[in-house]
């Protein structure tokens, strides 16, 4: 099955996604959220080959010609000539723990961005005065 099934997950994703969304919205803003979700996974999916690949060969667009034909043949990136390779990185294992690993760091730079959010809204309530507290005359 090879290639398949990663494929029919991520296109079940996909439309269980625009599915979840479309029924509750009008046909526009579904339009839209789909074109997003899309290029979305797209993104990701780029990104996360991009790294199995530079982890696994040292590498980037290795065999690009299988792809884009003939013209894409020295488009091979080397990053280090002697890089020995990591298998794991190539395998589907490693595309498990490449995935983990991203989306650890999502939820790394999410947390980060909430507290500084937060930080930022208790420093302009004190500086503002306003602290919250009720106290009345």
């Amino acid at each position: 099955l090879g290639i398949f099934i990663p494929l029919i997950v991520t296109n079940c994703a996909i439309i269980a996604r625009a599915e979840s969304f479309a029924y509750r919205n009008p046909p526009l803003p579904a339009v839209i959220d789909g074109l997003f979700m899309g290029l979305g996974f797209t993104a990701v999916l780029v990104v996360l080959g991009g790294l199995r690949e530079l982890v696994g060969y040292g590498t980037l667009l290795r065999q690009a010609d299988l792809l884009f034909g003939p013209a894409a043949a020295n488009w091979t990136v080397v990053v280090s000539g002697d890089y020995p390779g990591f298998l794991l990185a190539v395998l589907p294992p490693g595309a498990f723990i490449a995935l983990g690993l991203l989306i650890a760091l999502k939820n790394l730079l999410d947390r980060r961005m909430a507290l500084r959010h937060q930080s930022i809204h208790q420093l302009a309530t004190v500086e503002s005065g306003n602290t919250g507290g009720g106290l009345t005359a």
